[in-house]
């Protein structure tokens, strides 16, 4: 069986769903591994590191196990054979026409987003892997981008006053988030619809902003969808922290739905 490292198309993606160092392991299988030309060069990988691992340069013709960061686009499924096997990230909810196209050219689809949250299927949790990245750079990214600094400073010539930082949600990216700014000296607040965050966040130093609904929490442990008049409750309490905050960073997401609006215009 052939399996096939694609190259990422999606503008501004740098990761590659393998590593010469996953490559190697595929490899022990017993199964054969292309990878398209450049695939890694984002990710600073080069065909030569592929290929010293015993993969070789492929095309989508060479493929029965295609494996992908991002979800198939309509284009790249032209070019995949019947009857093969797409594994990536994807919310099938939200793009019903490319399930359509998967069920017409009887591809079979794995979700890395679907994998079950039980605990002997936590060293594949994608989304667990990249959330708590996401919640680090994304404090970096607003870090460099805000007009002050972070942190206090007190000296001889004035008082600089630490940066106010509202986090929405407290899940492993927001968790990340708050761990961050916190390190970088910022005042941090945290909503969440779970109330058993709240001594997380203070384990961390940050203020939790106490609107809690008892049941949005599922027995994993992570949030369901919260209820409307909940909701509407919580973002009159928000707004107030937001209207004086230097930095928000929101990472609030329903596993396999879409993810609720926080901040409005």
């Amino acid at each position: 069986m052939n399996v096939l490292i694609i190259k990422e198309i999606k503008d501004k993606e740098n990761r590659i769903a393998a590593t010469p160092e996953t490559v190697k392991k595929i490899k022990e299988l017993g199964l054969e591994v292309f990878v398209e030309p450049g695939a890694g060069e984002k990710a600073f990988l080069s065909d030569s590191e592929y290929e010293n691992t015993g993969a070789r340069i492929g095309a989508y013709d060479d493929a029965d196990v295609i494996l992908s960061v991002n979800q198939p686009t309509e284009h790249q499924l032209d070019k995949v054979k019947e009857n093969s096997c797409w594994i990536s990230m994807f919310v099938p909810q939200s793009d019903l026409e490319i399930v359509k196209r998967l069920v017409a050219k009887k591809i079979t689809f794995f979700s890395m987003n679907l994998i079950p949250r039980i605990p002997r299927a936590q060293k594949m949790d994608s989304l667990s892997s990249q959330s708590n990245i996401a919640g680090y750079k994304a404090v970096l990214m607003a870090a460099n981008s805000l007009g002050k600094l972070f942190p206090l400073l007190m000296t001889a010539a004035g008082t600089i006053h630490p940066a106010k930082v509202v986090v929405l949600g407290a899940g492993v990216a927001g968790l990340q988030a708050v761990a961050t700014a916190r390190r970088l000296g910022a005042q941090v607040e945290v909503s969440d619809i779970r109330p058993a965050v709240k001594e997380q966040v203070e384990s961390l130093g940050a203020k939790f902003i106490d609107v809690v609904d008892e049941s949005a929490e599922d027995k994993g442990g992570y949030a369901k969808e919260a209820s409307k008049e909940f909701l509407e409750k919580q973002a009159a309490e928000v707004r107030k922290r937001i209207a004086k905050a230097d930095v928000v960073i929101t990472t609030a997401l329903v596993p396999g739905g879409k993810a609720p609006i926080l901040v409005t215009e």
